[in-house]
């Protein structure tokens, strides 16, 4: 059954790996924030028409390289982050580089916004202090002249892209009761070191657990095994990555800490009891997962130390690839015992048993977060893959991708308006994202193989 890289005829083949833990070092610190004390006020434009929105551009208030380095990341980065969202209409960067920078923060001209029709505009400063930086910003509401929205954010200067990600977040939620995923993380699998290991029945590839931002910034390998690493999801608190991984030459789940360089093994496998495909429940406080420690592969349930070990399915079949509900009541996952494999759900003591599609092969279901309520999920399409959003509301199911490549491993973003997957449509298997209506597909990733992504929230 699908993916064969967990295979349960797979397993015998491979060899036994060191395991070389590496830890990711601990991200910057977020900035630290200080509203200024301005009256709020939402700017709004015409009834049914998109507030428009412009980027004046951060000024750097000293000429050094990394002042000025610093404040063109953050304009260049805060206006692809806002338009990921797609609430507002961005001014194009070629027509506000039309109208004269700002002298200062305080000193946008506005009559020439005016003229581009803009409703509010978005200035900043960055400046050194101590041995961090200063980032001011302000959004101005161009009919009037004021300051929606304004602050200041000190902290390191290594991640100028943080300051974006972060006001872009505040800006839409502010504004717009919104949460953004600017400052969210990827977690996929990737080839892209492009090594290969010897075994007694040939080469074997290697595919490590890697983080990026939520566009593919930043990636950062966390696992370097020299084994095959797969299927990780984060925690909800984003301090671990649980993952499948071959580094005992039989599949297993592994719980990397990443910021502590530590890892568990809380199912404890062994050749005849593999366990793979984990994945949290909402509160954290379970796994969910497949194993065949009864001899067939059945969906399970533990707490997160591995204690309280439940088996949930109890079929002949071949039961995986569970999801849980954003409540924490139900886990979808998938089953052939009716043939195909199919998107099933149940209760998360496994009662109440239900198939919710048929027809295609479905594969790799993930539940959206509240309120959407819908099931994302990988159905044969041709030779191939199409992602499939199943509606709880009406029963239905829509097609979000276009038939191009094979598209498979869905990923709601925690605001559940986007989705991560990958996609074979360029040739090598990469990430993409797009948006919950099927708009604004963006290619992630671009080197090596990628699979198997995950937002964090």
């Amino acid at each position: 059954m699908k993916p064969t890289a967990l295979s349960i005829a797979s397993i015998a083949a491979l060899a036994s790996f060191t395991v070389l833990a590496q830890s990711v070092q601990p991200p910057v610190q977020p900035p630290a924030s200080q509203q200024q004390t301005e009256v709020r006020l939402v700017i709004s434009s015409g009834p049914g028409v998109p507030v428009k929105l412009g980027i004046a551009g951060f000024l750097p208030l000293a000429q050094d390289a990394e002042t000025v380095a610093a404040a063109k990341t953050i304009s260049d980065v805060l206006y692809d982050d806002i338009a990921y969202e797609r609430e507002y209409y961005m001014i194009g960067k070629d027509v506000t580089a039309t109208v004269p920078k700002p002298a200062s923060i305080d000193t946008v001209p506005l009559d020439r916004w005016r003229e581009l029709n803009a409703n509010g505009v978005i200035v900043g400063t960055v400046r050194k202090a101590g041995n961090g930086v200063v980032v001011q910003v302000k959004l101005i509401d161009v009919a009037s002249g004021r300051t929606a929205f304004g602050k200041e954010y000190s902290g390191s200067i290594a991640n100028p892209r943080r300051y974006a990600h972060t006001i872009s977040d505040e800006i839409y939620k502010d504004q717009m009761q919104l949460n953004g995923v600017a400052r969210t993380k990827l977690t996929f699998a990737s080839d892209r070191d492009g090594e290969r290991i010897k075994g007694p029945v040939g080469e074997r590839e290697i595919k490590e657990v890697y983080i990026a931002d939520y566009d593919g910034a930043n990636p950062m390998r966390a696992t370097n095994t020299r084994s095959l690493n797969i299927t990780p999801v984060w925690s909800p608190d984003g301090n671990a990555i649980a993952y499948t991984s071959y580094r005992r030459g039989y599949q297993d789940i592994i719980v990397q800490f990443i910021h502590e360089g530590r890892f568990e093994t809380p199912a404890d496998g062994n050749p005849n009891k593999q366990n793979y495909l984990p994945v949290y429940s909402p509160d954290g406080s379970k796994i969910a997962f497949t194993s065949n420690r009864d001899g067939n592969p059945e969906i399970y349930v533990m707490n997160r130390d591995g204690s309280g070990v439940r088996r949930l399915t109890n079929s002949p079949s071949i039961d995986v690839t569970p999801t849980w509900s954003p409540t924490g009541n139900q886990i979808a996952w998938v089953s052939d015992r009716t043939g195909n494999p199919q998107i099933y759900i149940m209760n998360a003591d496994g009662t109440g048993q239900r198939k919710i599609t048929s027809g295609g092969y479905c594969d790799r279901p993930t539940w959206s977060p509240e309120p959407f309520n819908e099931l994302a999920y990988a159905m044969r399409s041709g030779g191939g893959f199409d992602i499939m959003v199943y509606s709880f509301a009406t029963g239905q199911a829509t097609r979000i991708t276009d038939g191009i490549g094979s598209n498979e491993s869905p990923a709601f973003a925690p605001n559940g308006r986007h989705l991560a997957f990958t996609s074979t449509r360029n040739g090598k298997q990469q990430i993409f994202t797009i948006a919950r209506d099927g708009n604004d597909l963006r290619q992630i990733t671009r080197e090596g193989n990628n699979g198997y992504p995950n937002w964090s929230r």
